[in-house]
């Protein structure tokens, strides 16, 4: 077993431990974060007169649905990556090309966190709904660290021995 796959594994995990932490805790705080994702869509703290807001979504009951995929990408994000990193830590003594496949479910649930916190919330919540203009409801400086750590993982993963 070298280091470095017990490194890889390890950080994987504390990928999926971090996306099953956030998915918990959007359920058991439910309201404060809904609040987030309602004052973002419903572009209420963008500046006044922008000519985005025809974006603007201010229908609750959108408004939990994209909640809830928001919620179901970290939970898959997390659950992956623990799958992901046990795969990894039964495959520590076999040989380099099959330790390397192994890398797959870790690889997908990486993919899935990058894509919830650079899509979901660079692209679609700082760009398409102008998060970026709301000097309170702005997620852009939280999810830019969980894209950054997520990419440092992914690319710290696809090394080769």
């Amino acid at each position: 077993m070298t280091v470095m796959r017990l490194v890889q594994a390890s950080l994987v995990g504390f990928i999926g431990i971090f996306g099953v932490l956030v998915a918990f805790n959007n359920i058991t705080d439910y309201g404060s974060n809904l609040a987030f994702v309602q004052h973002v869509l419903s572009m209420d703290t963008t500046f006044p007169g922008n000519q985005m807001m025809w974006r603007a979504i201010t229908d609750p009951t959108v408004q939990q649905i994209f909640y809830w995929i928001i919620i179901v990408g970290e939970a898959v994000t997390g659950l992956l990556c623990i799958v992901g990193a046990f795969r990894l830590l039964m495959a520590l003594g076999d040989p380099t090309d099959l330790f390397h496949e192994a890398k797959g479910t870790a690889f997908v649930g990486l993919s899935v966190g990058f894509a919830v916190w650079f899509v979901g919330f660079m692209v679609v919540g700082a760009e398409w709904f102008g998060m970026w203009q709301s000097p309170t409801w702005n997620g852009q400086e939280a999810a830019f660290r969980f894209i950054v750590c997520i990419g440092i993982v992914m690319i710290f993963l696809q090394r080769k021995e």
